[in-house]
């Protein structure tokens, strides 16, 4: 009988990745900088840096406009780089990869192009208690211009989706659209999406995903999730900023009105009437972030020369590491689900602290965190706090820079209390339900105001 080849996929080097990435040649107060904020942007690798440079040296001009040599190579960097994004997420067609300025700018894209049209009175737009505010504040609004409502999905004691609780939803309304992220970036819960997507259809609504915490860390099949369109950024994902891609189904997209008018995006102007270009030209209006999709092309290239599955083995890892790290020290609260059902991120608050505190107490020892409200108030409402720290992980991350991290998490603690050791009195490390949490838990009654994803 005929065996079945095996292939394993290798394990990631993150000390040799790191040498691709110039930013970790500098210290930060004169120690090696540990960048654990990857959750919210990304660093660069010299292949992104290179490819970056070298379009602009040797072949930018605007795309789609001129049939000279730089306009045409340019356009095929481009589209190149449409279809590189198309395999990337599995997409059907490379025509259903919009470029956008971010996954915020995707998302609003839905709610704006196709909410305005087919939501109303009586409709329901279902959102959850994870959502990041761009795949949560555009469908408030949205709902409120339209006369529709809006209904949350709630979590669990774990920091999960409670998903019994989908039954009640359709009693109130037409369940028009359901919007949840694949991963939280405040708890890096990892959400069932194949189980809303089912969910939403049955109900005969579209499931809008917001992928931008998803992408740069797993493998992702749009086909398999089975939404109907998922947002991404390059920035999140070693690329540039100020660009991201929104996949959509075709025939959603071509039944859509524009969401921004003007230039490249039109069939035809005439003084009594505009008609508009196909799909995907119809949502990319003006002079699009040309070099800067190019870079994200390059940056896919680098994702896959490393191994999304072993970048997602990694993180998980790190995240177990840090977790057991973390508790067993004196005074920290863990937030979020265990590690093998949660991406790279790990939030916590450190005794009474604010993170405000706790994140400049860190960067003097050169560790780089986040700390705030990750642009999730609802998420920390339920909580009970104003604010979280949170470290998060990539595919540069190292072990000893958790070490660091807790040992500066240390000297917080030997800090506010005036000790010259830890105390030995205080609670040690634990992981608090996220629905749960009481209200004296806060760090401060300071409002968190420096956050973002």
């Amino acid at each position: 009988m005929g065996g079945v080849a095996v292939t394993t996929q290798a394990k990631l080097d993150a000390p040799r990745l790191r040498a691709d990435f110039p930013i970790f040649e500098q210290q930060i107060h004169g120690k090696p900088l540990a960048y654990l904020d990857s959750a919210v942007s990304t660093h660069k690798p010299r292949q992104v840096l290179d490819k970056l440079r070298t379009f602009y040296e040797t072949s930018y001009a605007n795309v789609h406009r001129g049939v000279y040599t730089l306009s045409e190579r340019a356009t095929a960097e481009y589209e190149g780089a449409r279809e590189k994004l198309a395999r990337f997420i599995n997409a059907p067609s490379a025509r259903e990869v919009v470029f956008v300025r971010g996954a915020t700018e995707g998302l609003n894209l839905v709610a704006y192009a196709w909410g305005l049209v087919n939501l109303g009175p009586g409709d329901l737009v279902v959102v959850t208690e994870l959502e990041h505010h761009s795949n949560f504040v555009p469908w408030q609004y949205i709902a409120k211009r339209t006369g529709a409502e809006l209904r949350m999905i709630p979590l669990d004691d774990s920091g999960e989706l409670d998903l019994g609780e989908l039954d009640s939803i359709p009693r109130e309304g037409n369940v028009k659209v359901v919007a949840n992220n694949l991963v939280s970036n405040a708890l890096g819960t990892i959400n069932p999406i194949e189980k809303l997507s089912a969910w939403a259809h049955a109900q005969g609504a579209i499931m809008v995903v917001d992928g931008a915490q998803a992408a740069p860390h797993r493998a992702i099949d749009v086909q398999a999730l089975g939404c109907d369109f998922f947002a991404f950024s390059a920035h999140k994902m070693c690329g540039p900023t100020s660009v991201g891609a929104l996949w959509g189904r075709r025939e959603l997209l071509q039944s859509m009105e524009p969401f921004n008018l003007g230039g490249h995006m039109i069939r035809k102007v005439t003084f009594e009437e505009t008609t508009w270009g196909e799909v995907p030209a119809k949502f990319e209006a003006g002079t699009q972030p040309i070099a800067e999709a190019v870079g994200f092309g390059a940056a896919v290239d680098y994702l896959n020369d490393v191994g999304v599955d072993a970048i997602e083995q990694h993180e998980h890892e790190l995240a177990a590491y840090s977790l057991g790290k973390m508790a067993e020290s004196p005074g920290i609260t863990l937030y979020g689900p265990p590690a093998d059902r949660r991406a790279g991120i790990v939030s916590f608050n450190l005794d009474e602290i604010h993170p405000h505190d706790v994140a400049q107490i860190l960067d003097m020892e050169g560790v780089a965190i986040r700390a705030g409200h990750h642009c999730c108030q609802p998420l920390m409402a339920k909580l009970g706090v104003a604010a979280t720290n949170r470290a998060s992980f990539y595919l540069y991350t190292i072990p000893e820079e958790i070490d660091r991290l807790v040992e500066g998490l240390h000297k917080g603690t030997r800090a506010a209390t005036g000790c010259s050791r830890t105390p030995t009195r205080r609670p040690t490390g634990r992981t608090r339900s996220a629905a749960t949490r009481s209200r004296s838990s806060s760090p401060s009654a300071r409002t968190a105001t420096r956050s973002t994803r």
